[in-house]
């Protein structure tokens, strides 16, 4: 299988100015359509409220699909950020996330699981999770000595996630819709 041959590249200017829902990686657009299913966006706002009350930090930021701005040529939506500081940005998360989450989806977990993880390996995200809703299952990977290392697989445990400000025990069996 060959590389994908793009006829431009793109850059935030040109993203600001789409209409829908679209990523930019590199330079090369990928549309977030259809929209993601019913059981999604529920695990979606499970996981966001579920850091938003473990955390105890005040300049910390819980977030659904905003726009985390890499560079120029790359603006992602994560389905969960969680970001610690000050300045993170007000139209969108300029400063790099300390966990991730990325509900998988069909139409999107080939990116997920590829180049999304690359991205977010390359740029330090301290934690990428990794959801699947169809088996209940998540895989938490953890960046150790700037490469993503498989820190474990939960489905109804917690698991401790250690950030710079404040410690947050995360429940997943709270993410699930029964």
């Amino acid at each position: 299988m060959g590389a994908r041959v793009y006829k431009e590249h793109y850059t935030y200017k040109e993203y600001e100015q789409w209409e829908g829902d679209w990523e930019l990686i590199d330079g090369h657009p990928y549309a977030m359509s259809p929209k993601p299913m019913i059981k999604h966006q529920q695990t979606s706002g499970n996981i966001y409220i579920e850091l938003k009350k473990k955390s105890s930090c005040d300049q910390c930021l819980a977030a659904m699909e905003i726009d985390y701005k890499i560079a120029d040529d790359t603006v992602v939506s994560p389905d969960v950020v969680f970001a610690c500081g000050e300045d993170l940005g007000e139209m969108y998360l300029q400063k790099t996330p300390q966990i991730i989450f990325e509900v998988l989806s069909p139409s999107t977990q080939k990116k997920d699981k590829n180049e999304k993880y690359s991205l977010y390996e390359e740029v330090g995200v301290n934690y990428y999770v990794i959801v699947d809703i169809q088996t209940k299952k998540a895989q938490i990977y953890k960046l150790v000595n700037n490469l993503y290392k498989l820190d474990k697989e939960v489905s109804d445990e917690s698991y401790l996630f250690d950030t710079p400000t404040s410690p947050i025990e995360f429940n997943f069996s709270t993410i699930w819709e029964k």
